[in-house]
């Protein structure tokens, strides 16, 4: 979202900059100094030493009584006490690769379907990349099932 915002308002000063009156040509303009890298939009990268992923993930109310407790997830390699190790670490992996952050919560006025996907909760603290992670997780709607769906096998498939 703050990417999208900081290349509206390059564009926007962009267009402004060529549609200048001429009476502006007397005066150069001067180049914009560099914008702001912001930690959180950061790509990130495996090969990062500081990148290191350790998560404590809780679950609750699953559907799936031995899916439901408190797991450990490490990786680099895969280990803990989470039940699906190396296939968790695996997608992190993929969602390093990618430049998304599955963690992120849901925009608060995104617009998701009133379904309701059963009392599921999850939270997971910790580290994953080197940046610190403090989610939680529900099925209280579209947008939120979407996003534990799309989390599984960090978090497990609830039923």
């Amino acid at each position: 979202m703050l990417r999208r915002l900081t290349l509206t308002a390059v564009a926007s000063l962009a267009a402004l900059t060529t549609a200048a009156p001429a009476a502006t040509a007397v005066t150069p303009l001067l180049p914009l100094p560099p914008l702001p890298v912001l930690q959180h939009d950061r790509l990130l990268s495996r090969s990062d030493p500081s990148g290191q992923t350790r998560l404590t993930v809780t679950v609750s109310e699953s559907g799936n009584p031995t899916a439901d407790g408190t797991f450990e997830l490490k990786c680099g390699p895969a280990g803990g006490s989470h039940p699906e190790a190396q296939r968790a670490c695996d997608l992190l992996d993929e969602a390093v690769d990618s430049g998304k952050n599955p963690f992120v919560p849901t925009e608060r006025n995104a617009m998701c379907t009133m379904q309701a996907g059963g009392p599921a909760a999850a939270r997971v603290e910790g580290t994953w990349h080197g940046q610190p992670v403090d989610a939680r997780f529900s099925r209280a709607n579209g947008c939120e099932i979407s996003r534990w769906n799309n989390l599984v096998p960090v978090l497990p498939s609830a039923r």
